[in-house]
């Protein structure tokens, strides 16, 4: 999910933060010990960043928004962390540049999860106080944002390496059978956005109506079978299936398959592994969902048809699992890897036609936390659903992930939509 997203919440029910934070704590760093000090050091792209960064910027966000601002007596651990691990919060003062995060070798790793332990420590007496629920809901969901990026960018960062090692040496898991036909809905006036009890980005909301022609989205997602008949086809030399900008894009970067397809396999977490045909297609940009529905007879849903569809669904699917060789511990991860499910949710981020933009009556938070959703409503497309590398329960109907439409090392795909009668 890029770029880092923070914005207001909205607590209103008894959560167990403890048990949340310290979760979520243990997730992200058990999925760093297959690295080592060189693999979480390195930074591939400008859009994506190290993984020691990702361990490092969201425990900043503990030490800044909470244990700075609400812990009598608490001092920085590092004066230096402030500007090597803020994010882009101009609220918060200088940093370094972006594309610089990978020429961090010190601190190391290491020194990174003492940093760590000892925010963790420290925010125990935080962890029960009613006036911080907000921030600290806010804190849980951000880090598990960057779980999920984290898990994105090492993947690009390793397959830079010739040598296509694995991050997890566990075998690959078969796909299931995906789903035919379509899920009808009549149209109608339909209230979209969150409301009521829970946590929501601020970009959520406010909720509003929107009307809605008749209109269809397919019950399965597009497979690597479906897209390797795209491929076969000459979809990739077929100027009339693009949008203008996306052949320009095909041309420049000569692109002729998904990030990460070579031959007829792929590279995962696991290393180089056959590619299923009957698991979701990923790795895609808007571009190419854009012209596979085109060339499919169909089109990309947009935002609200889609979360018309899934509010009446449990948010739950394909997403990141805990790690059946660690007992099912929910602090442990199964490698993330599309397989296919039945539900709205998991396998791959979906893209939709719907520009990322303002709701009607939207406005940003005050204060820092305000910086990171409204000034970034532009030039995006909206996606929707979650993905393998998402934490289980992280996203909503309501969730309104969002990228440019060249971007694709994330885990993207898409499901397809049609005009009814």
């Amino acid at each position: 999910m890029v770029p880092d997203r923070l914005a207001q919440t909205a607590v209103t029910h008894p959560i167990d933060f403890g048990a949340n934070f310290h979760a979520t704590r243990r997730l992200i760093e058990a999925l760093v010990e297959p690295l080592t000090d060189a693999d979480a050091t390195i930074q591939s792209m400008e859009d994506a960043s190290p993984a020691k960064w990702h361990l490092a910027h969201t425990n900043w966000f503990w030490e800044t928004f909470l244990l700075r601002d609400h812990a009598p007596g608490y001092r920085l651990f590092d004066e230096s962390y402030p500007f090597l691990f803020n994010s882009y919060y101009e609220a918060e003062g200088a940093r370094i540049a972006r594309i610089s995060r990978g020429m961090l070798s010190r601190p190391t790793l290491e020194q990174i999860l003492d940093w760590r332990a000892h925010v963790s420590d420290a925010m125990e007496p935080l962890l029960d106080r009613p006036d911080l629920a907000e921030l600290i809901a806010l804190g849980i969901a951000h880090e598990q944002q960057h779980i999920e990026l984290l898990l994105t960018d090492i993947k690009h960062a390793i397959y830079q390496n010739p040598m296509r090692p694995a991050v997890w040496a566990s075998g690959a898991s078969a796909g299931e059978t995906q789903l035919s036909g379509w899920i009808d809905h009549p149209g109608g006036v339909a209230m979209i956005g969150h409301a009521g009890q829970g946590f929501a980005f601020d970009n959520e909301g406010p909720q509003h109506r929107v009307l809605l022609e008749p209109f269809a989205v397919s019950q399965g997602l597009v497979t690597n079978g479906q897209w390797q008949q795209f491929v076969d086809d000459g979809g990739y030399r077929d100027a009339r299936l693009w949008l203008s900008d996306g052949w320009a894009w095909l041309r420049e970067h000569d692109i002729s398959a998904p990030l990460y397809w070579e031959g007829d396999a792929h590279f995962t977490h696991q290393g180089i592994q056959q590619r299923d045909p009957n698991a979701p297609v990923t790795h895609i940009s808007y571009y190419e969902a854009d012209a596979f529905a085109t060339w499919a007879g169909a089109r990309l849903p947009t935002e609200f048809e889609w979360e018309a569809i899934a509010r009446a669904l449990a948010p739950e699917g394909g997403e990141l699992t805990p790690d059946p060789a660690a007992g099912n511990q929910l602090d442990r991860a199964a490698p993330p890897l599309p397989g296919g499910s039945a539900s709205l949710f998991g396998d791959c981020w979906q893209f939709t036609r719907s520009a990322y933009l303002p709701y009607p009556r939207f406005a940003p938070a005050d204060g820092a936390v305000g910086e990171y959703n409204g000034k970034f409503m532009s030039g995006q497309f909206v996606l929707k659903g979650a993905s393998c590398a998402t934490v289980r329960g992280h996203s909503r109907a309501s969730y309104r992930n969002f990228f440019y439409p060249h971007q694709r090392w994330q885990f993207t795909g898409l499901r397809l939509a049609k005009d009814n009668p």
